[in-house]
C-alpha cells in the first residue's frame, strides 16, 4: 500500500544533493518521540530506530505527565502519534516540532482526524521502512530550515530596529549602550561591552558601554588583564574562546577569572575605514555554552553597524580632552603650572561678594622671590625659569585645595584664602616662609637657598571697599618687606 504524506517538496539549495542531505541529518542526533499503543507498530518503529543510531527515540503512552510536558521535558525533533484523541488535544498545544500521524486501524476514521489536526505527514500500514525515513529525514531538515530562516528573520529584525534608534539619538555613547543591551538580550550573555581603543595608547582601553551598568563608561582597562582583547586588536580577526579554563590565550588570567564563573568569550574587533577603532566583547557564563556560527555572524553584524557610532564616540572623547586642556590652558601659567592672574582676578571678585555678603573673612597673601635677578644672573634665564616653576609648585603643594594661589606676574605669586582671618593668613604665611627658606632648589648651586618676602591683607577691613582694595594693600605691605630688608612677613596692619 502506497503512503498517504502532505509534506512538501524539498528547497533545492544549491550543493545539496542526497549525499549531502543524508550527512546532515546524520551530523546532529535527533529525539523523536513516539506515543503508540499497538505493539505491532511499536515492533516495527523499535527495530526501524535500532538501526538508525542518529536518532533518539522515547515511547510513551498513559502516564503521569501530560502530553504537554512530556513535549516540554524531551523537546523532540519529530513526534509521532497513533491516536486521534492525541491529535485533537495537539489543537490546544503549541508544538514547534512537525508531527507523524501513524494510522494502523480505521483508515477513513484516522485519516480524517490526521487532516483536521493539520499534521505535516500520516503514515497508513502496511509500514515500510526506506518511506518513514525518508519522511523523517525530509520534515527534520525542513524543520531545520524553517527554524533557520526564523533566526536570520529575527536577526535582521533586531539589525533595522538598532540601525533606527541609531539614526535617532545624536549621541553616540547612547547608541552603544543599546547595542550591547540588544546583544545581551537575544545571546543571554553575562557581560557585554563595547570598547574603545586608542593607537597611541596602547596598553590601555576604554569601556564605552556595558549593558551591566548603564551609567559606567570610560572605564579604563589595563591590556594586560585582557590578553583576548589584545589577540583581537593585533589580530584583526574574531577571537573565540569556548573554554576560558583551557585556552592557552587566558593562561595569564585564568586564576582572576575562574571565581567569575566565566566559560566563554568572544571579541569583535570593530573597523573604521580598515583601521580597528575597538572592539565588542561578549562573556557567557553558561556552562554548555558555545559560540555558534550564526552567534559569531550575528555579533559582526552588530559590530560592523556600532562602527559609526563608536568612531563618533572615540571623536567625542578626543575633543571633550582637547576641550579641558584648553580649559586648562587658559587658566594657567604656561611657565609655572598655577593659576594665572585673569582667572586669578575672577574668582577674587566672586569671594570678596560672598566675603562681603555673608561676613566671612577673606585674607590675601602676595609673596616675591628676593634677589630673583642675582638668580637670573648667575646661573642664565633658563635656571631663573625652573626654580620659578619649581617655587611655585612647591608653595602649591603645601596650600589648602579651597585656597587660591597664582602667579601675579615676574617672581611675584598671590594667595587667597577664603574664610580665613588676618591672624590665620599670618600663620600660613610664617610657614611657607619657613618652608621656602630650607629648601634646597635642586638647579642652584650646592648650598644657595632663596628667601621670599610677604606682605599681607585682610577682610574685613575700613579701608578695604572694593576687591582691588585687598590687592592694593597686601602689595603695599610687600613693598614694605622688602624695604625692611627682604624675607620678611609685613601685615598690612602694621605698614
Amino acid at each position: 500500500m502506497s503512503c498517504h504524506c502532505s509534506f512538501v517538496t524539498l528547497p533545492k539549495k544549491k550543493g545539496f544533493g542526497f549525499f549531502s542531505f543524508f550527512c546532515y541529518i546524520l551530523s546532529v542526533e535527533k529525539t523523536v518521540l513516539v506515543y503508540e499503543k499497538d505493539e505491532s507498530v511499536i515492533r516495527f518503529l523499535k527495530s526501524f530506530f535500532r538501526r538508525r543510531r542518529y536518532y533518539t527515540v522515547h515511547f510513551f503512552g498513559e502516564g503521569k505527565r501530560s502530553l504537554g510536558e512530556e513535549i516540554e521535558q524531551k523537546k523532540p525533533s519529530v513526534f509521532m502519534v497513533n491516536s486521534p484523541d492525541i491529535l485533537t488535544q495537539l489543537q490546544g498545544l503549541r508544538i514547534s516540532c512537525p508531527v507523524i500521524a501513524i494510522i494502523s486501524g480505521d483508515q477513513t476514521k484516522g485519516i480524517h482526524a490526521a487532516i483536521k489536526s493539520n499534521v505535516d505527514c500520516y503514515l497508513v500500514m502496511p509500514f515500510y521502512e526506506e518511506e518513514l525515513d525518508h519522511k523523517l529525514k525530509t520534515l527534520i531538515y525542513r524543520s531545520s530550515v524553517i527554524e533557520n530562516l526564523y533566526r536570520d528573520k529575527k536577526d535582521l529584525e533586531t539589525l533595522l530596529e538598532l540601525t533606527y534608534l541609531a539614526s535617532s539619538t545624536l549621541n553616540p555613547k547612547e547608541v552603544l549602550y543599546l547595542v550591547v543591551k540588544k546583544i545581551s538580550e537575544v545571546l543571554h550573555a553575562t557581560r557585554c561591552s563595547m570598547i574603545s581603543v586608542n593607537l597611541e595608547e596602547k596598553r590601555f582601553a576604554r569601556v564605552l558601554a556595558t549593558f551591566e551598568d548603564p551609567t559606567l563608561t570610560n572605564l579604563r582597562l589595563d591590556l594586560r588583564k585582557y590578553p583576548e582583547i589584545s589577540a583581537a586588536l593585533s589580530s584583526k580577526k574574531p577571537v573565540i574562546i569556548q573554554d576560558a579554563q583551557k585556552n592557552p590565550i587566558m593562561k595569564g588570567v585564568r586564576e582572576l577569572i575562574a571565581p567569575l564563573g566565566i566559560k566563554s568569550i568572544l571579541v569583535i574587533p570593530i573597523f573604521f575605514r580598515e583601521e580597528v577603532i575597538g572592539t565588542m566583547v561578549l562573556r557567557m557564563s553558561r556552562v554548555h555554552h558555545s559560540f555558534s556560527k550564526r552567534e559569531v555572524d550575528f555579533c559582526v553584524a552588530l559590530a560592523n553597524a556600532a562602527s559609526n557610532a563608536l568612531y563618533n564616540a572615540f571623536l567625542f572623547q578626543k575633543l571633550d580632552r582637547e576641550r579641558g586642556n584648553l580649559e586648562k590652558l587658559s587658566v594657567t601659567d604656561y611657565l609655572t603650572g598655577v593659576y594665572n592672574i585673569r582667572y586669578f582676578y575672577s574668582r577674587l571678585e566672586e569671594e570678596f561678594n560672598r566675603a562681603e555678603r555673608y561676613h566671612l573673612p577673606l585674607s590675601c597673601v602676595m609673596m616675591d622671590i628676593d634677589y630673583f635677578k642675582k638668580v637670573n644672573d648667575t646661573y642664565g634665564h633658563r635656571v631663573g625659569d625652573c626654580v620659578l616653576r619649581d617655587f611655585a609648585q612647591l608653595v602649591k603643594r603645601h596650600t589648602r585645595k579651597s585656597d587660591l594661589f597664582a602667579r601675579y606676574g615676574g617672581e611675584e605669586f598671590i594667595l587667597l584664602l577664603p574664610q580665613t582671618p588676618l591672624d590665620g593668613a599670618i600663620v600660613e604665611a610664617r610657614r611657607l616662609r619657613k618652608m621656602i627658606t630650607s629648601t634646597q632648589f635642586p638647579h642652584l648651586g650646592k648650598g644657595h637657598t632663596i628667601t621670599a618676602s610677604f606682605g599681607i591683607s585682610g577682610f574685613p577691613d575700613e579701608k578695604i571697599k572694593h576687591f582691588d582694595d585687598l590687592i592694593s594693600l597686601a602689595d603695599n605691605a610687600l613693598y614694605a618687606a622688602k624695604r625692611k630688608g627682604r624675607d620678611q612677613i609685613v601685615v598690612r596692619s602694621s605698614a
